[in-house]
């Protein structure tokens, strides 16, 4: 059985006040655009953070690494992809920041997320069926 693709790709432009003085985005802001592409790849399969919590189900970030390869600059028009790439344990996002013109990739990254019961405040050591009824797989 082929394992499916779980992407989505966002554009986006870095805003004045996401830059410092040298017109470079401060490394903090990379996790919004981050989060943008999270929220664009979650949504492909209808289980974003409304229908997580609706779900039962609370997925907090538990580790996040960032490899800063060159810096985002003010105005310069950028790709931002996600890519569900685990999800029987937990759920494992890698990014990349692309410039959208030359399709350079600017910035690496990856987001752990672990299931939470919303009720009891448990973590969950397995992702929960919900999350591969909305996937469309079969746990292994």
């Amino acid at each position: 059985m082929q394992t499916p693709e779980f992407r989505a790709e966002v554009e986006l432009t870095p805003a004045f006040h996401d830059c410092d003085a040298m017109a470079v985005v401060w490394h903090g802001h990379y996790f919004k655009y981050f989060e943008i592409a999270r929220c664009a790849l979650l949504q492909q399969f209808g289980y974003d953070y409304p229908q997580m919590l609706e779900s039962g189900y609370l997925w907090p970030v538990v580790d996040a690494r960032v490899k800063y390869v060159r810096p985002l600059r003010y105005n310069q028009p950028l790709k931002v992809g996600a890519a569900l790439v685990e999800w029987e344990n937990r759920m494992k996002i890698e990014y990349a920041i692309a410039d959208a013109a030359s399709g350079e990739v600017l910035t690496r990254a990856h987001t752990i997320q672990v299931a939470v019961d919303a009720a009891s405040g448990e973590m969950l050591y397995v992702c929960p069926p919900v999350l591969w009824e909305k996937l469309g797989v079969r746990p292994a």
